[in-house]
């Protein structure tokens, strides 16, 4: 049939005005709740230190007791890569750039902790400690020491430390709106959360403090830390984590999964309670159903087998911590705890390894896909894949395992045109926005 031909229809143009009516303000609903994935960089992990424990040369401390470790167990890339498990094709890039990474940036993601790490201490001491805190965090970030995100950990909306956490919460962001203002990679984690509501009070909290000091109307947002059973499944039998990414009104940045207090919640004693047991399998896939699309980024937990002792066990700690990540990269989570310093080389190892074993397979799809000479036409790839080859380039890119030049040989695309592909909107085009 030509191009001109007359089809035939049946249905009048006033149906597909009414059902655009009618849609309307669904279509405006699931463009308000899923905005996709959001432009900045997720790092990927995130450090603990206790709040009395904290100092302006933590960062720098824990890259050197890395190094340190990495130098004594493991000086070479071969014997690191023997240690690891990994290809002897990658031993030499993934040493050579966890080596650079220690050295420039240690840490992505430091958090300072009045939670679990901190304990109850008299109000005056935490009050000492909040300031101090909220001082060194503008210190890092004026004079360029700061890891790419830094924050707190209060405690948690349970009636016998609510008020205190608020009080934290407060001399923190007072302190550092009054030393020049809030960083642009300011984090705070609201911890054991169990209702929606306490969310929603979380929610408030930033909300009346923009007002105090007025801020424009959600510029502070929080993580949500889920390690009650409560926060997966609610007494109707509904997944309560949806709830709480409703409740926080957009404010939510992140879900962390909490591997121990969730363990424990659910009855596994403490001999079994790690990331890669069932229980921790079946929170993580409500939580990565309840995010998808939202915008809320997904961390994992961590493990607390950390190396020390003779060459031997820092190996098995090293391998046991190396498979966990890896473990987390492939179901999606991009992101982790990590406890101590020793646990730094594998994650990056574990991290540079997967992108680049898959760099130049994920470049020629994209470059199939998007028409581009030498790309790999075998697979017949749809959007929402050339969209998670995207993100995975990305990923790559933020955190150093990959080289923008690289990608661009092998695929023929900029950063620009992965942000595209990805659907990600530019941080520029965030910040002119309304």
């Amino acid at each position: 049939m030509g191009e001109d031909a007359d089809v035939a229809t049946s249905l009048a143009d006033s149906v597909s005005e009414e059902i655009a009516d009618r849609l309307a303000p669904v279509d405006a609903e699931l463009a308000r709740r899923y905005p996709g994935e959001p432009p900045t960089r997720q790092p990927v992990h995130t450090v603990y230190v206790p709040a009395d424990a904290v100092s302006s040369g933590t960062v720098s401390a824990w890259g050197e007791q890395a190094r340190e470790m990495l130098d004594e167990h493991a000086p070479d890339a071969v014997s690191f890569a023997s240690v690891l498990g990994l290809p002897s094709h990658l031993a030499g890039p993934v040493h050579d750039r966890v080596r650079a990474k220690l050295e420039r940036e240690p840490v992505e993601d430091l958090r300072i902790d009045f939670e679990d790490g901190y304990g109850r201490r008299p109000d005056s001491e935490e009050d000492a400690a909040a300031a101090r805190a909220a001082r060194l965090v503008a210190d890092a970030f004026e004079d360029g020491s700061a890891p790419p995100c830094m924050g707190i950990r209060m405690k948690c909306m349970e009636a016998d430390v609510r008020d205190r956490g608020i009080r934290t919460l407060d001399i923190f962001l007072t302190g550092l709106v009054d030393a020049g203002g809030l960083p642009g990679g300011l984090v705070l984690t609201l911890p054991k959360v169990s209702h929606p509501e306490q969310v929603a009070a979380m929610a408030r909290l930033c909300g009346e403090f923009e007002t105090a000091r007025g801020l424009p109307e959600g510029r502070i947002g929080f993580e949500i830390q889920i390690e009650t059973t409560q926060s997966i499944l609610g007494p109707d039998g509904r997944a309560t984590v949806a709830l709480m990414i409703d409740a926080a009104g957009g404010r939510a940045t992140s879900l962390h999964y909490g591997t121990f207090d969730y363990s424990a919640a659910c009855g596994v004693s403490a001999e079994y309670q790690a990331m890669d047991h069932p229980v921790a399998d079946h929170a993580k896939a409500v939580m990565q159903a309840a995010a998808a699309g939202t915008g809320v980024r997904l961390s994992d937990g961590s493990t607390n087998i950390v190396p020390s002792g003779r060459r031997e066990q820092v190996h098995d700690a090293w391998r046991h911590h190396h498979a966990l990540v890896r473990r987390s990269l492939a179901r999606a989570y991009y992101q982790g705890w990590d406890m101590h310093p020793g646990h730094l080389p594998t994650r990056y190892a574990a991290v540079y390894a997967f992108y680049r074993e898959g760099m130049e397979r994920a470049a020629a799809r994209l470059a199939a896909y998007t028409g581009n000479a030498g790309g790999d036409a075998a697979v017949m790839d749809e959007p929402a894949t050339a969209r998670a080859l995207s993100n995975y380039l990305l990923r790559g890119l933020d955190c150093g395992a990959l080289s923008s030049g690289e990608v661009a040989r092998h695929s023929g695309l900029t950063r620009a045109d992965l942000d595209a592909l990805a659907g990600r909107a530019t941080e520029a085009q965030v910040n002119s926005g309304p």
